[in-house]
Protein backbone atom coordinates (compact mmCIF):
# COMPACT_ATOMS: atom_id res chain seq x y z
CA UNK A 1 0.00 0.00 0.00
CA UNK A 2 1.12 3.43 -0.85
CA UNK A 3 2.19 6.20 1.83
CA UNK A 4 0.14 9.24 1.66
CA UNK A 5 2.06 12.10 0.39
CA UNK A 6 3.61 14.37 2.74
CA UNK A 7 1.56 17.53 3.41
CA UNK A 8 4.77 19.82 2.63
CA UNK A 9 8.29 19.18 0.93
CA UNK A 10 11.42 21.49 2.33
CA UNK A 11 14.23 22.07 0.37
CA UNK A 12 17.09 23.26 2.07
CA UNK A 13 20.18 23.65 -0.20
CA UNK A 14 23.60 23.82 2.39
CA UNK A 15 26.86 25.12 1.36
CA UNK A 16 29.10 25.27 4.64
CA UNK A 17 26.61 27.02 6.65
CA UNK A 18 26.89 24.17 9.68
CA UNK A 19 26.06 26.00 12.57
CA UNK A 20 23.04 28.05 10.57
CA UNK A 21 21.84 24.33 9.27
CA UNK A 22 21.77 23.01 12.49
CA UNK A 23 19.32 26.04 13.70
CA UNK A 24 16.61 26.46 10.35
CA UNK A 25 16.25 22.63 10.90
CA UNK A 26 15.76 22.57 14.53
CA UNK A 27 13.18 25.54 13.86
CA UNK A 28 11.50 23.47 10.90
CA UNK A 29 11.03 20.48 13.30
CA UNK A 30 9.68 22.30 16.05
CA UNK A 31 7.13 24.39 14.28
CA UNK A 32 5.84 21.64 12.05
CA UNK A 33 2.79 21.69 13.39
CA UNK A 34 -0.07 19.63 12.81
CA UNK A 35 1.95 19.10 9.08
CA UNK A 36 3.65 15.51 7.51
CA UNK A 37 6.85 16.91 6.47
CA UNK A 38 9.27 15.69 4.75
CA UNK A 39 13.02 17.47 4.94
CA UNK A 40 15.42 17.06 2.27
CA UNK A 41 18.97 18.62 2.54
CA UNK A 42 21.05 18.44 -0.70
CA UNK A 43 24.57 19.60 0.81
CA UNK A 44 26.57 21.15 -2.10
CA UNK A 45 30.25 19.70 -1.16
CA UNK A 46 30.40 21.85 2.17
CA UNK A 47 33.94 21.70 4.24
CA UNK A 48 33.00 22.29 7.33
CA UNK A 49 31.13 19.19 8.46
CA UNK A 50 27.36 20.34 7.20
CA UNK A 51 26.21 16.79 5.69
CA UNK A 52 27.87 14.31 8.64
CA UNK A 53 26.15 16.96 10.96
CA UNK A 54 22.50 16.78 9.30
CA UNK A 55 22.95 12.67 8.91
CA UNK A 56 23.99 12.56 12.90
CA UNK A 57 21.53 15.07 14.48
CA UNK A 58 18.51 15.03 11.63
CA UNK A 59 18.44 11.37 10.44
CA UNK A 60 14.89 12.28 9.54
CA UNK A 61 15.70 14.38 7.51
CA UNK A 62 16.53 13.00 3.48
CA UNK A 63 20.25 13.82 2.71
CA UNK A 64 21.96 14.40 -0.78
CA UNK A 65 25.64 14.70 -0.58
CA UNK A 66 26.91 16.02 -3.80
CA UNK A 67 30.94 15.77 -4.08
CA UNK A 68 30.73 19.48 -5.99
CA UNK A 69 28.82 22.50 -5.64
CA UNK A 70 26.18 22.18 -8.46
CA UNK A 71 24.90 25.64 -7.79
CA UNK A 72 21.51 26.94 -6.38
CA UNK A 73 19.24 25.71 -9.11
CA UNK A 74 20.51 22.26 -9.73
CA UNK A 75 20.67 21.30 -6.08
CA UNK A 76 16.89 22.21 -5.63
CA UNK A 77 16.36 19.97 -8.68
CA UNK A 78 17.86 17.34 -7.34
CA UNK A 79 15.60 17.61 -4.25
CA UNK A 80 12.06 18.07 -6.53
CA UNK A 81 13.22 14.58 -8.00
CA UNK A 82 12.64 13.31 -4.46
CA UNK A 83 10.02 15.42 -3.18
CA UNK A 84 6.59 13.83 -2.53
CA UNK A 85 4.25 16.71 -0.74
CA UNK A 86 1.56 18.05 -2.23
CA UNK A 87 3.52 21.09 -1.66
CA UNK A 88 7.21 22.32 -1.63
CA UNK A 89 8.92 24.90 -0.17
CA UNK A 90 12.41 26.60 -1.32
CA UNK A 91 14.13 27.44 2.63
CA UNK A 92 16.90 28.81 2.78
CA UNK A 93 19.87 27.84 5.24
CA UNK A 94 20.36 31.05 6.79
CA UNK A 95 16.94 31.38 8.10
CA UNK A 96 14.80 30.39 11.13
CA UNK A 97 11.25 29.13 11.13
CA UNK A 98 8.95 31.05 13.42
CA UNK A 99 5.72 30.12 15.13
CA UNK A 100 3.05 28.32 12.61
CA UNK A 101 4.06 30.00 9.30
CA UNK A 102 4.40 26.91 7.80
CA UNK A 103 1.13 25.35 8.20
CA UNK A 104 -0.42 28.81 7.71
CA UNK A 105 1.29 28.87 4.30
CA UNK A 106 0.13 25.66 3.30
CA UNK A 107 -3.52 26.38 4.24
CA UNK A 108 -3.23 29.86 2.30
CA UNK A 109 -2.40 27.56 -0.46
CA UNK A 110 -5.48 25.57 -0.22
CA UNK A 111 -7.87 28.16 0.19
CA UNK A 112 -6.76 30.13 -3.36
CA UNK A 113 -6.59 27.89 -6.34
CA UNK A 114 -5.40 30.13 -8.80
CA UNK A 115 -2.49 31.37 -6.66
CA UNK A 116 0.68 28.55 -7.64
CA UNK A 117 3.43 29.58 -5.36
CA UNK A 118 3.67 32.20 -2.29
CA UNK A 119 5.77 33.77 0.03
CA UNK A 120 5.38 35.25 3.59
CA UNK A 121 6.64 38.02 5.80
CA UNK A 122 10.86 37.63 6.12
CA UNK A 123 12.57 39.21 8.97
CA UNK A 124 16.38 40.48 9.35
CA UNK A 125 18.02 39.26 12.00
CA UNK A 126 16.93 42.23 14.70
CA UNK A 127 13.33 41.23 13.54
CA UNK A 128 13.16 44.38 11.31
CA UNK A 129 11.30 44.13 8.19
CA UNK A 130 12.94 42.88 5.31
CA UNK A 131 11.43 43.76 1.84
CA UNK A 132 11.41 40.26 -0.11
CA UNK A 133 9.30 40.13 -3.14
CA UNK A 134 9.23 42.55 -6.41
CA UNK A 135 8.70 43.37 -9.91
CA UNK A 136 10.61 41.41 -12.61
CA UNK A 137 13.80 43.23 -13.55
CA UNK A 138 12.94 44.52 -16.87
CA UNK A 139 15.06 47.51 -18.55
CA UNK A 140 12.54 50.10 -16.81
CA UNK A 141 13.45 48.59 -13.29
CA UNK A 142 16.97 48.15 -13.92
CA UNK A 143 17.44 51.90 -14.69
CA UNK A 144 15.47 53.26 -12.05
CA UNK A 145 17.55 50.75 -9.82
CA UNK A 146 20.96 51.65 -11.48
CA UNK A 147 19.89 55.45 -11.68
CA UNK A 148 19.08 55.26 -7.75
CA UNK A 149 15.64 56.65 -8.60
CA UNK A 150 14.06 54.09 -6.51
CA UNK A 151 15.13 55.75 -3.53
CA UNK A 152 12.79 58.63 -4.15
CA UNK A 153 9.40 58.57 -2.15
CA UNK A 154 8.11 60.65 -4.78
CA UNK A 155 6.41 60.05 -7.02
CA UNK A 156 6.05 56.82 -5.53
CA UNK A 157 6.11 54.40 -9.00
CA UNK A 158 9.44 55.05 -8.93
CA UNK A 159 10.35 52.69 -6.35
CA UNK A 160 8.12 50.03 -8.13
CA UNK A 161 10.68 47.72 -8.81
CA UNK A 162 11.71 46.79 -5.33
CA UNK A 163 8.33 47.58 -4.37
CA UNK A 164 8.79 50.50 -1.81
CA UNK A 165 6.62 52.32 0.34
CA UNK A 166 4.51 48.91 1.00
CA UNK A 167 5.56 47.38 4.60
CA UNK A 168 4.62 43.93 3.37
CA UNK A 169 1.46 44.26 6.08
CA UNK A 170 -1.16 43.29 3.21
CA UNK A 171 -1.90 40.33 0.82
CA UNK A 172 -0.49 41.17 -2.45
CA UNK A 173 0.09 39.74 -6.03
CA UNK A 174 3.33 39.97 -7.07
CA UNK A 175 5.80 38.80 -10.11
CA UNK A 176 8.57 37.93 -8.03
CA UNK A 177 8.83 35.74 -4.92
CA UNK A 178 12.16 35.54 -3.00
CA UNK A 179 13.69 32.06 -3.10
CA UNK A 180 14.54 32.30 0.78
CA UNK A 181 11.15 31.25 1.45
CA UNK A 182 9.13 30.17 -1.78
CA UNK A 183 5.84 27.50 -1.43
CA UNK A 184 4.53 26.59 -4.25
CA UNK A 185 1.69 23.50 -5.34
CA UNK A 186 3.24 19.99 -6.59
CA UNK A 187 0.95 21.14 -9.74
CA UNK A 188 2.62 24.42 -10.21
CA UNK A 189 6.48 22.09 -10.52
CA UNK A 190 4.84 19.50 -12.75
CA UNK A 191 3.47 21.70 -15.35
CA UNK A 192 6.30 24.41 -15.08
CA UNK A 193 9.40 21.84 -14.65
CA UNK A 194 12.06 22.94 -12.68
CA UNK A 195 14.50 25.81 -12.03
CA UNK A 196 16.56 26.32 -15.03
CA UNK A 197 19.94 25.26 -14.48
CA UNK A 198 21.70 27.67 -16.68
CA UNK A 199 21.29 30.23 -13.89
CA UNK A 200 23.99 28.96 -11.22
CA UNK A 201 23.37 31.47 -8.38
CA UNK A 202 21.25 34.68 -9.40
CA UNK A 203 17.68 34.81 -11.65
CA UNK A 204 16.66 31.00 -10.73
CA UNK A 205 13.47 32.08 -8.99
CA UNK A 206 12.81 34.67 -10.98
CA UNK A 207 13.12 33.18 -14.20
CA UNK A 208 10.79 30.59 -12.46
CA UNK A 209 8.23 33.11 -11.24
CA UNK A 210 8.16 34.22 -14.53
CA UNK A 211 7.65 30.93 -15.87
CA UNK A 212 4.51 30.19 -13.65
CA UNK A 213 2.95 33.62 -14.07
CA UNK A 214 3.11 32.67 -18.07
CA UNK A 215 1.40 29.28 -17.29
CA UNK A 216 -1.64 30.92 -16.08
CA UNK A 217 -0.49 30.84 -12.08
CA UNK A 218 -1.11 33.92 -9.43
CA UNK A 219 2.00 34.70 -7.80
CA UNK A 220 1.26 36.13 -3.90
CA UNK A 221 2.53 37.49 -1.09
CA UNK A 222 0.82 36.44 2.18
CA UNK A 223 1.62 37.84 5.95
CA UNK A 224 0.22 34.77 7.10
CA UNK A 225 3.22 34.37 9.40
CA UNK A 226 7.05 34.82 9.51
CA UNK A 227 10.66 33.52 8.83
CA UNK A 228 14.13 35.24 9.94
CA UNK A 229 16.30 35.54 7.38
CA UNK A 230 19.84 36.48 8.14
CA UNK A 231 21.56 36.98 5.06
CA UNK A 232 25.06 37.06 4.05
CA UNK A 233 27.29 39.51 5.75
CA UNK A 234 30.19 38.88 2.54
CA UNK A 235 26.87 39.70 0.34
CA UNK A 236 27.32 43.56 1.56
CA UNK A 237 31.06 43.52 0.59
CA UNK A 238 32.96 44.39 -3.03
CA UNK A 239 32.61 40.94 -4.71
CA UNK A 240 33.77 40.82 -8.54
CA UNK A 241 32.47 37.13 -9.27
CA UNK A 242 29.41 37.67 -7.61
CA UNK A 243 28.48 40.58 -9.42
CA UNK A 244 29.97 38.93 -12.26
CA UNK A 245 27.06 36.35 -12.30
CA UNK A 246 24.46 38.64 -10.78
CA UNK A 247 24.40 41.18 -13.93
CA UNK A 248 24.99 38.05 -16.46
CA UNK A 249 22.08 36.40 -15.15
CA UNK A 250 20.06 39.88 -15.58
CA UNK A 251 20.96 40.22 -19.05
CA UNK A 252 20.14 36.58 -19.62
CA UNK A 253 16.71 36.93 -17.99
CA UNK A 254 15.80 39.63 -20.35
CA UNK A 255 16.31 37.84 -23.07
CA UNK A 256 14.86 34.78 -21.95
CA UNK A 257 11.62 36.46 -21.42
CA UNK A 258 11.61 39.58 -23.61
CA UNK A 259 13.71 38.22 -26.88
CA UNK A 260 16.94 40.06 -28.44
CA UNK A 261 15.88 44.18 -28.05
CA UNK A 262 15.20 43.60 -24.63
CA UNK A 263 18.26 41.94 -23.92
CA UNK A 264 19.90 44.30 -25.66
CA UNK A 265 18.13 47.19 -23.62
CA UNK A 266 19.09 45.63 -20.35
CA UNK A 267 22.98 44.96 -21.29
CA UNK A 268 23.39 48.34 -22.24
CA UNK A 269 21.72 49.85 -18.87
CA UNK A 270 24.26 47.58 -17.35
CA UNK A 271 27.03 48.43 -19.13
CA UNK A 272 26.01 51.84 -18.81
CA UNK A 273 25.90 51.72 -14.52
CA UNK A 274 29.38 49.56 -14.07
CA UNK A 275 31.00 51.92 -16.49
CA UNK A 276 29.83 55.12 -14.61
CA UNK A 277 30.62 53.43 -11.23
CA UNK A 278 34.41 52.77 -12.77
CA UNK A 279 34.96 56.25 -13.73
CA UNK A 280 33.34 57.72 -10.56
CA UNK A 281 35.61 55.82 -8.02
CA UNK A 282 38.32 56.27 -10.62
CA UNK A 283 38.36 59.98 -10.20
CA UNK A 284 37.76 59.79 -6.71
CA UNK A 285 41.03 57.50 -6.53
CA UNK A 286 43.26 59.64 -8.54
CA UNK A 287 42.12 62.72 -6.27
CA UNK A 288 43.28 60.82 -3.37
CA UNK A 289 40.02 60.99 -1.35
CA UNK A 290 40.73 57.26 -0.01
CA UNK A 291 42.75 53.93 -0.69
CA UNK A 292 39.18 51.94 -0.70
CA UNK A 293 38.43 54.40 -3.74
CA UNK A 294 40.87 52.86 -6.21
CA UNK A 295 39.24 48.89 -5.25
CA UNK A 296 35.75 50.11 -6.19
CA UNK A 297 37.10 51.26 -9.51
CA UNK A 298 38.62 48.51 -9.79
CA UNK A 299 36.00 46.83 -8.96
CA UNK A 300 33.85 48.07 -11.05
CA UNK A 301 35.86 48.21 -13.98
CA UNK A 302 36.04 44.12 -14.08
CA UNK A 303 31.89 44.18 -13.90
CA UNK A 304 32.01 46.12 -16.74
CA UNK A 305 34.86 44.34 -18.90
CA UNK A 306 32.77 40.97 -18.00
CA UNK A 307 29.37 42.24 -19.93
CA UNK A 308 31.47 42.18 -23.31
CA UNK A 309 30.27 39.87 -25.24
CA UNK A 310 27.14 39.08 -23.39
CA UNK A 311 25.18 41.48 -25.31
Amino acid sequence: MTAPAPDLSIVIVNWNTVQMLREVLESVFAHAGPLALQVIVIDNASEDGSADMVAAEFPQADLIRNTENRGFAAANNQGFEIARGRHILLLNSDTLVLGGVLAASVAWLEAHPRAGAMGCRVLNTDRTMQPTCSMFPGPLNLALLGSGLWKLRWPAWLGRYRMTGWNRDSFRQVEVISGCYLMLRREVLDQVGPLDEDFFFFGEETDWCQRMRDAGWELWFAPVGEIIHHGSVSAKKLNHRRDVMLTGALVRLNGKHGGPLRRALAWTILFGFNLSRAAFWGLRAALGRRPADADRARHFRQVSASLIGRG
